[in-house]
């Protein structure tokens, strides 16, 4: 390699290096227009001095790198981040903090407070949902063998840990992975002869195409229900009630079609007419006429048996509703994709005077 290509890389050295004592973002070094300017010589030069050329910058990169870890580390005050005002702004000119009048509850807040209380009504118990849960509570529990094609219709997200199993610990896809915990906790209330009766609010998380109907993170609110001769006909009784009382609205329309769930049998999609088109089809209801709401059904009996429940003396029924999807329907929210996008304009039409 010619002798004048390897002088320009140690002026460039020396250049870097004095910048390095005076330059408090060390590693902006790494990203110069210097160091980037030697790249850009490589495929300007002749062949024979294009390799020689390009080992001896990469090694300046390697001892540049080398010598910015080596630096002792900037110890960083703590900074709030939820502070009403710049970090850097002067005691005497920062603002006070911000009326809490001028704030609101988030939408969905509202609406899992509202259902609540409402299942509260009607006698059933909250338990709260987990964000992190393992293989057998996600699928085993729930009579997803390992294999099981079912399992595919998740698009689930994974972790990099894993449980005792070796497992990987799962994001829920949904809030059923608590049905076999409540099932236990509760199974005593079976023989003093009370039913099992539950909702689990919770946060959801599914790997999907985001549309107007369609989100990745969202939430759900599960149900669960188990005594002695339960049929489907308590199922859509009790949903029935709980949704005319959550609409304000009397005799809602609804229908019930049968479905595929391996914790159900049978399971049914519970749908409601369009609020937006009033069926007469319309992009929000990929112009049915209809919103599917939730999926429902009597609870497997293997879901029964692997709670230590006798299948054969007890039945019962669960669901899994998207609070997101209620309060669309209920305020005439057109785009699910709103809630989590944190505009205020979108916001303020929640608040109290909808400022």
């Amino acid at each position: 390699m010619k002798d004048e290509l390897r002088e320009e890389i140690d002026r460039t050295k020396k250049l870097l290096l004095a910048k390095l004592s005076q330059t408090e973002d060390k590693r902006s070094l790494l990203r110069s227009l210097e160091l980037r300017a030697l790249y850009e010589r490589i495929p300007e030069l002749d062949l024979e001095d294009r390799a020689g050329f390009g080992q001896m910058v990469n090694q300046l990169k390697v001892e540049l790198t080398a010598l910015i870890n080596a630096q002792p580390q900037e110890e960083l005050s703590p900074l709030d981040v939820t502070a009403p005002f710049g970090a850097n702004v002067p005691l005497g000119q920062r603002s006070s903090l911000l009326e809490s009048s001028l704030g609101s509850i988030h939408p969905i807040s509202t609406e899992l407070n509202r259902i609540c209380e409402l299942f509260l009504s009607m006698g059933f118990s909250i338990f709260e949902s987990r964000e992190i849960d393992d293989d057998f509570h996600m699928f085993g529990s729930l009579n997803f063998p390992e294999g099981h094609p079912a399992r595919d219709d998740y698009d689930t997200f994974m972790l990099e840990q894993t449980d005792h199993s070796g497992l990987p610990l799962i994001a829920p896809a949904h809030t059923s992975s608590m049905q076999n915990r409540i099932l236990h906790q509760c199974r005593d209330n079976l023989s003093a002869g009370l039913p099992i009766a539950a909702i689990i609010p919770g946060r959801v998380f599914r790997n999907e195409d985001v549309d107007a109907r369609h989100e990745h993170t969202f939430y759900q609110v599960e149900g669960i229900y188990v005594a002695k001769n339960v049929s489907i006909g308590n199922l859509i009784a009790t949903l029935k009630t709980f949704l005319e009382a959550y609409f304000r609205k009397a005799n809602l329309e609804v229908k019930t079609q049968p479905f595929y769930f391996p914790f159900t049998e049978p399971s049914l999609e519970f749908s409601l007419s369009c609020p937006f088109c009033e069926k007469a089809g319309c992009k929000v209801c990929s112009y049915s006429g209809w919103i599917e709401l939730l999926g429902c059904g009597q609870i497997h009996p293997k879901v029964l048996e692997f709670a230590g429940i006798d299948n054969m003396t007890y039945s019962g029924f669960a669901w899994g509703m998207g609070v997101d999807r209620l309060i669309m329907m209920k305020w005439g929210v057109e785009d699910i994709r709103l809630f989590h996008s944190g505009r205020l304009d979108f916001l303020r039409e929640f608040s109290p005077g909808g400022a």
